[in-house]
């Protein structure tokens, strides 16, 4: 096992708060990691009072996340990923599931939120003959990222470029659109979009729970609408079966998750 790359940035010399909770460690915990403080599991339990189902659309978004990888590994031979928004680690990383099938498979990690950054060395490792790297920087500058992931990617064959709930952090809809389109226009023919977030007009309790979440003072979420989401996808093919609830898409035979869920994704390629 190889070691992963980093590259520095501010996240680096931010001190971990644990006096207020924060979204990748709620999400952390929903998932059943330990990565988390009380102030975080005292939030998570706070709105899981509210909305129970949050827990569901966190393990589901992270199903969907194994099978849209598995997929661009085994059936579109993908093998170069930028997945932008990592989280912190847990089961089923991007480079574990692509690994797994293809041990070559290259993949660049981004986030800023320095608790990600001190896990990242620890957690995630490269088979010998892959890479995987890790990049502190922001979703918000789309070039910095591109610049630095340039360094383990090669621009020349495809890429799958991975949003998984990190377009609702970009308040602004038309910024979240300017950002997948310059990722998006810096890839080859023949590259990838992943995209899920947390859909707005599916359940209400959901919807009041986020409103709630956001109002509190904590970073906010912004829930968008089924067509919202379709359209980061404008000006690629969608794979079938389109953008759908995570748990449609393509769903293991044994699946047991509700088909109907807040949580809605796809997956589309560049002409």
């Amino acid at each position: 096992m190889s070691d992963p790359v980093t590259t520095p940035g501010h996240a680096a010399h931010q001190k971990i708060d644990t006096s207020v909770p924060h979204s990748a460690r709620i999400w952390n915990y929903w998932l059943g990691g330990k990565d988390n403080y009380p102030v975080d599991e005292e939030a998570g339990d706070a709105y899981t009072a509210v909305f129970p189902g949050i827990v569901t659309i966190a393990r589901s978004s992270r199903a969907f996340l194994r099978r849209n990888i598995t997929y661009l590994v085994a059936e579109a031979g993908v093998r170069q990923f930028l997945d932008i928004g990592t989280g912190l680690p847990t089961a089923d990383n991007t480079h574990e599931v692509a690994q797994r099938i293809a041990p070559e498979a290259r993949i660049v990690y981004v986030d800023n939120d320095p608790m990600v950054l001190a896990h990242a060395r620890a957690l995630l490792y490269s088979t010998p003959e892959g890479a995987t790297a890790y990049i502190d920087s922001d979703v918000l500058d789309p070039d910095s990222v591109l610049r630095d992931a340039a360094r383990t990617l090669d621009f020349e064959r495809p890429i799958a470029l991975i949003l998984s709930n990190i377009l609702g952090h970009v308040a602004d809809y038309d910024q979240a659109r300017s950002i997948v389109t310059r990722l998006m226009g810096a890839l080859p023919s023949g590259s990838y979009l992943s995209v899920n977030d947390g859909s707005r007009g599916i359940d209400p309790e959901f919807d009041r729970a986020q409103d709630a979440y956001n109002e509190s003072g904590a970073a906010p979420y912004i829930l968008r609408t089924v067509d919202q989401i379709t359209a980061f996808f404008d000006g690629l093919d969608l794979v079938e079966p389109g953008v759908v609830p995570v748990t449609r898409w393509r769903p293991e035979a044994d699946s047991a998750a509700p088909e109907l869920i807040g949580e809605h994704g796809g997956l589309a390629r560049k002409p």
